[in-house]
C-alpha cells in the first residue's frame, strides 16, 4: 500500500478539484445565466464568464477520467471486469459532458448580435433542451459509475466502509432523481439540491480522507483474489 500512497493523494485531490470546478464553472458561471429568462441578453454581456465556465466544466470531466485511470491498476487485480466498466463509464460521462457544453458555446454565437435576439429565441430553447437531456445522460452514467466504484471500494475495504456505504446511498439518490427527471423535470429540478448534496459531501469527504489517510493498509484489493460476486 505504500506504493499507492501518492496515488491516493492524487485521486483525493482530483475529487476535490472536480467538485470545485463543477460548482464554480457549471453552477455559478454557466447555469446562473442559462437559468435566467433573459439568458440571451445576459450571455451577450457575459461572454468571458460563459467561456471560462465551460472551460472549468471541461476540466471537471478530465478530473473524473483521471480518477478512473489512476484507480484502474489498483482495482483491476481483483475486479478486472468491473474496473474496466468503471473506466468506460467515466469516458462516456466525459463525452456526454462535452455534448452538454456545446449548448452554451453555441449560444455565445447566437447571442453575438443583440439585434437578432428575438429571432433566435426558438433555437436557444432547443439548445437548452439539448443541454438538459445531455445532463440527464451524464447524471445517469455518473450515478452508475459511482455505484460501481463504491461497490468495489466496499468489497475491498480500500477505504472505511462507512464512506463506501455513504457513497452507494448518495449515488442511488442521484440515479433516482435522474430517472424522475425523465417523467417530471420540474419535480426533479426542485429535488436536485436535496438528492445531489449527499454525493457532493461524500466526494469532498473522500477526497480529504485520501489526501490525509490514503488507502487502508489492510486492504486486499491490489492482490489477486476471487472475482467480485457481481462478476460471477
Amino acid at each position: 500500500m505504500k506504493n499507492y500512497r501518492k496515488t491516493a493523494a492524487i485521486v483525493g485531490s482530483a475529487f476535490l478539484f472536480s467538485n470545485f470546478t463543477f460548482i464554480l464553472g457549471t453552477i455559478m458561471m454557466v447555469e446562473s445565466i442559462l437559468g435566467s429568462p433573459d439568458y440571451l441578453s445576459l450571455i451577450s454581456a457575459s461572454r468571458a464568464q460563459i467561456a471560462l465556465g465551460v472551460l472549468l466544466s471541461f476540466a471537471n470531466g478530465l478530473a473524473y477520467v483521471g480518477i478512473a485511470v489512476l484507480m484502474f491498476p489498483i482495482l483491476r487485480p481483483r475486479f478486472e471486469s468491473l474496473a474496466l466498466a468503471y473506466a468506460g463509464f467515466r469516458i462516456i460521462e466525459f463525452i456526454t459532458q462535452i455534448l452538454a457544453d456545446v449548448s452554451p458555446l453555441a449560444l455565445l454565437t447566437l447571442a453575438g448580435d443583440p439585434g437578432q435576439i428575438s429571432a433566435v429565441q426558438g433555437l436557444g430553447a432547443l439548445l437548452l433542451a439539448e443541454r438538459f437531456w445531455a445532463f440527464q445522460m451524464l447524471n445517469l452514467v455518473f450515478s452508475l459509475s459511482a455505484l460501481l466504484l463504491y461497490a468495489m471500494l466496499f468489497r475491498s475495504r480500500l477505504i472505511p466502509r462507512f464512506i463506501s456505504t455513504w457513497g452507494l446511498f448518495a449515488a442511488a439518490l442521484v440515479l433516482l432523481n435522474t430517472v424522475l427527471g425523465w417523467f417530471n423535470p420540474d419535480l426533479s429540478q426542485s429535488l436536485g439540491m436535496v438528492t445531489g448534496l449527499p454525493m457532493l459531501l461524500n466526494e469532498v469527504f473522500l477526497g480529504i480522507w485520501l489526501i490525509f489517510r490514503g488507502f487502508s493498509p489492510s486492504a486486499s484489493a491490489i492482490e489477486p483474489a476471487r472475482q467480485f460476486a457481481l462478476e460471477s
